[in-house]
């Protein structure tokens, strides 16, 4: 390995370490074998007057080649700008807090005569995201007039001359074309318009194209005008829009279940489409009907509200104004809301223009931050480029605190001093089984306690069972009150008398691996036949209770418990990390 390969190692292991730690990797590349506190010393006399060259040197070096890893490990993340103008375009950039590489303005509009309207495109706009270092990649839209998009694919070449002289001329990115509704009769039309752009935009130009979520393969209708391989060789990227499995007057449903997404992408890469080619779109948008308007035939159907579309943060204030029933659908990943709303109930439009929501009977469909966050875990699960967004402006505020996180596969910045369990608690976050005290936060110091450990038995055992009753000092509102009713009713948690369960009292090392020992014996996950003998290597081996005696070894033989120091802490409280590590340590095994 030359000296080069090894100084990139090096570098990629450091490219989230922060840069008053990285003088510690000079020293040990320069062959330095100390401690920290004596290369902090080492700093200190080479930056007086007898520092070298050399060294000033190859430390600017490394802290440049970092950053350069950590931008290039970064995933892609674009947004589409749809509803507003350059002034709340930009304040809607801002608020993303550096997420996104690329927007796409609403700037290039194919006319009802085939014809582009360029009229908003906006210099300032676009100075103001190269300040920024976010480059602007505008899309071309028929908005789903298919005559308009048919017509503008025969003019294709003249279009086509025209999108490139627009981007010279403002100084654009790139572009990025979204002709929607055609059918398959124009696949090849639209598969040369996209050659004729590549050819006459700059090849360090953006060429992009959005398609058509295929999770069933259709070859006709409007799913049938993308020619996935071919458009994919001529262009940066596929924005999938993963979105609109139900739509406006269709019947109620989620905007993009799992399985809809999951297979979407898979269609893709089965068109053997590179994964670094495929962008994941995520919908920023509910949908609304008005159950009422399903079976009344007596209305117009622009009349009715069947499926419009509703934004993120409007959702939230229909929730709670109408008191709505909020049900998170598991086996969709996505949320279903009911509601009623009577004539005495404050109005609510869902669009500034328009009438308001009249009374009657609702079901909405919407995503929220579980739903979200599985559908960034794909971009590590298939190594794909990276997401889209429709459209930017529509999600709630709180979006921004763990998207840039779960698209890159981290889900906590508080695990740098943890390594030893940083990996355990993303895969179990990952999982959906541990979650995090904040959207970007795990607390891995704190104690767990008793009942939140039973609920991460719960869920990595799967256990289910009818109950009946449950411990006195656990309400139906309690987010664990299923899990400890389970437990219950299945013996693996007695309580602490008088049908007590000391709910939000932290669990004593011993007492987690009791716990953890009998849901293993519940579910026959476990054989391993121990003696106090197992443990007797521990200096504190003699602390552990004789009714925890037997769970402690069992799991020490099984190699679940290791301790640390040659100590196994039996009486100490058991801290979140420790429990996402040993939950771990069962889950693989």
């Amino acid at each position: 390995m030359g000296i080069t390969d090894g100084l990139t190692r090096k570098c990629i292991k450091l490219s989230r370490v922060d840069y008053s730690n990285r003088f510690l990797l000079v020293c040990s590349i320069l062959g330095f074998r100390t401690g920290r506190k004596e290369c902090i010393i080492m700093k200190k006399k080479l930056l007086g007057k007898r520092i070298k060259f050399s060294v000033i040197i190859l430390f600017v070096l490394i802290v440049l080649i970092t950053y350069q890893v950590r931008v290039d490990s970064q995933k892609f993340n674009m947004s589409y700008l749809s509803f507003g103008n350059s002034d709340t375009y930009l304040k809607y950039v801002d608020q993303t807090e550096g997420s996104l590489q690329v927007v796409s303005p609403s700037y290039i509009d194919i006319n009802s005569d085939g014809t582009l309207n360029m009229e908003k495109l906006d210099s300032n706009f676009i100075k103001e995201m190269h300040k920024r270092n976010i480059k602007v990649v505008p899309f071309v839209s028929n908005h789903w007039n298919r005559m308009a998009g048919e017509i503008a694919l025969e003019k294709r070449e003249e279009l086509s001359t025209q999108i490139a002289n627009a981007v010279e001329e403002y100084g654009l990115d790139g572009v990025n074309v979204d002709i929607e509704g055609l059918t398959q009769d124009s696949r090849n039309d639209l598969t040369d318009f996209i050659r004729l752009v590549r050819e006459k935009i700059p090849s360090k130009k953006e060429v992009s194209v959005a398609v058509a979520a295929n999770p069933y393969g259709w070859t006709s209708g409007w799913q049938g005008m993308y020619d996935y391989t071919e458009l994919s060789k001529l262009s940066n990227y596929l924005m999938i829009m993963t979105y609109d499995e139900s739509w406006n007057g269709s019947n109620p449903g989620p905007v993009a279940s799992i399985s809809f997404v999951d297979k979407s992408i898979q269609y893709a890469l089965d068109q053997e489409i590179p994964s670094d080619k495929i962008v994941l779109g995520i919908p920023f948008y509910g949908r609304i009907w008005n159950l009422e308007d399903t079976m009344d035939e007596t209305k117009l159907e622009h009349q009715k509200i069947l499926g419009k579309g509703v934004s993120l943060k409007k959702v939230d204030s229909i929730l709670s104004t109408y008191n709505a029933k909020i049900e998170y659908v598991e086996d969709k990943e996505s949320v279903k809301a009911t509601f009623q709303i009577k004539q005495e109930d404050p109005q609510i439009k869902l669009y500034s223009w328009g009438e308001a929501l009249p009374i009657g009977k609702y079901e909405l469909w919407f995503e929220n931050e579980k739903s979200i966050k599985k559908k960034l875990q794909f971009v590590q699960k298939y190594n794909i480029k990276g997401t889209g967004s429709w459209s930017l402006g529509q999600e709630r505020p709180n979006l921004w605190e763990y998207y840039t996180l779960w698209l890159n596969g981290e889900y906590f910045v508080d695990l740098d001093n943890h390594k030893w369990a940083k990996e355990a608690i993303e895969v179990m976050t990952s999982k959906g089984i541990i979650s995090g005290t904040s959207e970007t936060t795990y607390s891995p110091e704190l104690n767990i306690n008793r009942a939140d450990f039973m609920l991460l038995l719960a869920r990595t055992f799967e256990l289910e069972a009818e109950f009946e009753t449950n411990f006195d000092d656990v309400k139906p509102t309690d987010y664990y009150y299923e899990a400890l009713g389970i437990a219950k009713e299945l013996g693996l948690a007695s309580g602490v008398g008088s049908n007590k369960y000391n709910p939000k009292e932290n669990i004593s090392r011993q007492d987690m691996m009791v716990l953890l020992e009998r849901a293993l014996k519940l579910t026959n996950k476990i054989s391993v036949k121990a003696t106090p003998l197992d443990i007797n290597n521990y200096k504190d081996s003699e602390a552990v209770s004789n009714y925890a005696e037997e769970s402690v070894v069992t799991l020490v033989k099984a190699g679940i418990i290791q301790g640390n120091n040659n100590m196994l802490y039996p009486l100490d409280n058991t801290t979140r990390a420790e429990a996402a590590v040993v939950i771990y340590k069962v889950f693989n095994k």
